[in-house]
């Protein structure tokens, strides 16, 4: 089990992804609202994945998953992102990430996901 970030603006997103995660034995380390939260916390917790939305104030997904790259290039990040933004889903698996999940999503995805994601 592994350590995550979730980044998200919506709160209920956050709550649910908490619940699926900590129900699979993995520790939330934080909770970020937006892009510019999500990359203080990831230098400060260097958890072992990261949650992204894409679409957030502030900065960007897609943004904050380059300037977690730059900092450390063996970041893991899944972007979570509604149906609609594949395009969104490209240019941040350019940036760097490494997977995707599709709101609205099965709990079994994220947590296959995530899974593999820390192996």
């Amino acid at each position: 089990m592994g350590t995550v970030l979730i980044v998200d603006d919506a709160k209920f997103m956050r709550m649910v992804l908490r619940r699926i995660l900590t129900s699979q034995g993995h520790t939330v380390v934080g909770e970020a609202t937006n892009g510019e939260e999500a990359v203080e916390m990831y230098a400060k917790l260097r958890p072992d994945v990261v949650t992204m939305d894409i679409v957030m104030p502030k900065l960007n997904g897609i943004e904050a998953v380059r300037r977690i790259m730059q900092f450390d290039p063996n970041a893991k990040i899944i972007m979570v992102t509604a149906l609609g933004q594949e395009t969104f889903v490209l240019d941040a698996i350019k940036a760097g990430a490494r997977e995707f999940i599709i709101k609205p999503f099965r709990n079994e995805e994220i947590i296959k996901v995530v899974a593999k994601t820390i192996q």
